[in-house]
């Protein structure tokens, strides 16, 4: 182990929930503590907000909701904090918000053992589909109770605003949803807060109306900025970015920033945009989908001319892309023992990519990802 490795966080004050917030000075202190071991590109600018963030984000998704998962999960963000990853992401449906519960364990040892300080961390989660509670209901009709009692009932959603079964976008619910993630994860500010998957509305409403919905979440979510409730939001999407304008569930970047904008002049903190972006999902840097002006771009085109942070989601395109790559990844990506690395290599090597969002579970795993940006 290294003098820089040795090096232990500044303290930080203790109470029910963690203070403060990712800060420029945080951020640049944590790289600093371990940029030797990293190739010079690992940590990288976090938008216009002057973050440094690792270029490997560890992903919460997957997973079964039990104690042995949350278990794992608790265990390997601790890791991955006091290894070199500074960027956490998770949301508050993953595994009936557990995910968020074992960052939050993860982040507060961490902090308590002074592996880090809360303002080195950039914790992101999202909202939009409506969480379950530690355990999947039993059948569709206590679902349908639990949403009744816990949404509807209490005000937070009105029936027409959850489409596809179970997501919503309304002020009142993602304002909860912001307070309950705040809680499952034990801080005070949320450093990015992203509106999960909005094209899913799409399945329900017009173009138009998601646009009208979209700019009544913008005006809540710029006032929870305000309020330090969270620092900074954007989309977190699956498809609606990857695909080409006039293709059902299609999302323009230019029009959310416009929606910001519109919301809050320049001084807006719309900042980032997630998608998959893969050796498989290379839509966003070869596929024009982007209306830009007078022209339609790839997404890093767009992002870059925007000045929107890109997360890529699914480097690992859930665990496909980890074994079994043709030759021709092999050729092109040399230098690497895993094909893992291969893809996680790749996706960090594209332009605008910020972070590449890895999923891992076991502390081996952990240390065979972060070989991809190993200093040769």
């Amino acid at each position: 182990m290294t003098k820089n490795q040795r090096r232990t966080a500044p303290s930080h004050p203790t109470g029910s929930s963690i203070a403060e917030r990712a800060t420029a000075d945080g951020t640049k202190r944590f790289a600093e503590r371990h940029a030797a071991r990293f190739a010079s590109d690992y940590f990288r600018l976090f938008s216009s907000n002057q973050l440094l963030v690792s270029s490997i984000g560890l992903g919460t998704y997957l997973g079964e909701c039990n104690a042995d998962d949350d278990r794992d999960y608790a265990d390997v963000a601790h890791h991955a904090l006091a290894s070199g990853i500074s960027l956490i992401d998770t949301a508050i449906n993953y595994r009936c918000q557990r995910s968020e519960r074992a960052v939050g364990r993860a982040l507060s040892r961490a902090v308590r053992e002074k592996t880090v300080a809360r303002d080195e961390v950039v914790v992101c989660t999202k909202g939009g589909y409506i969480p379950l509670d530690d355990t999947p209901p039993a059948t569709r009709e206590e679902y349908q109770a639990y949403v009744e009692r816990e949404y509807i009932a209490t005000g937070l959603a009105r029936p027409e605003d959850i489409v596809a079964g179970g997501h919503c976008i309304a002020p009142s619910f993602l304002e909860a949803q912001i307070a309950r993630s705040r809680a499952n994860i034990g801080i005070e500010t949320i450093d990015v807060y992203y509106v999960h998957n909005p094209e899913q509305q799409l399945d329900a409403v017009t173009p138009a109306e998601l646009s009208a919905r979209l700019r009544s979440a913008f005006e809540m979510l710029e006032r929870q900025c305000d309020s330090g409730a969270i620092a900074a939001y954007g989309c977190a999407t699956w498809n609606g970015l990857r695909v080409t304008p006039g293709t059902r569930g299609h999302v323009s970047l230019a029009e959310l920033v416009s929606l910001a904008r519109d919301v809050c002049g320049d001084t807006h903190h719309f900042a980032a945009v997630q998608l998959p972006l893969n050796l498989a999902c290379t839509e966003a840097v070869r596929l024009p989908t982007q209306p830009l002006g007078t022209h339609t771009v790839p997404l890093l085109e767009a992002a870059a001319e925007l000045g929107v942070a890109v997360v890529a989601s699914a480097a690992l395109l859930q665990g496909k892309l980890a074994h079994d790559l043709p030759s021709t990844v092999h050729d092109a990506l040399p230098g690497f023992s895993t094909d893992a690395q291969r893809a996680i290599a790749f996706v960090r090597s594209l332009p605008m990519v910020t972070a590449a969002l890895v999923g891992m579970k076991s502390v081996r795993h952990l240390h065979e990802n972060l070989a991809a940006a190993r200093r040769g």
